[in-house]
């Protein structure tokens, strides 16, 4: 018999003052069987990063031809894939062909060493940006998983605040390219 997906519902509230976007999205996120808390809370830290009413979680680890977080515009087009983890570059080069802008957030204390292996596999698209988040911040992000959460995120120049409670990560992303 196999494992179903387990469903985590969060209320997160974002105040992005780079992008000037200010919201609440109440999210059901359904963790794969095989997916950590901290893959999963990355992908919540990716919808803050980019958040908007368009913006939709795919069905990552489910699915080869969906990618962790996606937005289509009125005409199905996709102009925003975004990857969470390590993908090789056949699946980057994909999505950079199938989609307007492409982002991976690489968050393991492996990044490095998965980007230099990469790096020059996915020079070609232009349309891909790569960061790397720190392991301790993604571990502490980790820790604020639960069933239900009430979240709030604080975006300026670039860096990122995550509370839950009385518990709060500072994410620093880092441009890899």
């Amino acid at each position: 018999m196999a494992l179903k997906a387990t469903i985590f519902k969060a209320e997160l509230q974002i105040s992005d003052m780079d992008r000037h976007y200010y919201g609440a999205h109440a999210l059901t996120i359904a963790r794969h069987p095989s997916e950590t808390d901290e893959r999963m809370m990355m992908r919540v830290f990716a919808f803050a990063r980019h958040a908007s009413e368009a913006l939709a979680f795919g069905k990552g680890l489910s699915a080869d031809d969906e990618p962790d977080l996606w937005q289509k515009d009125l005409t199905g087009a996709i102009e925003l894939w975004v990857e969470v983890g390590q993908p090789d570059e056949k699946r980057i080069m994909k999505a950079a062909g199938r989609a307007a802008q492409v982002i991976v957030y690489s968050y393991s204390s492996h990044s490095r060493i998965w980007w230099e292996q990469i790096a020059g596999k996915i020079g070609r698209a232009k349309n891909v940006a790569v960061y790397q988040i720190e392991p301790a911040a993604s571990t502490a992000l980790a820790k604020m998983a639960q069933r239900t959460m009430q979240l709030q995120c604080t975006i300026q120049d670039g860096e990122l605040w995550m509370n839950a409670g009385d518990e709060s990560v500072h994410i620093v992303p880092l441009l890899l390219r």
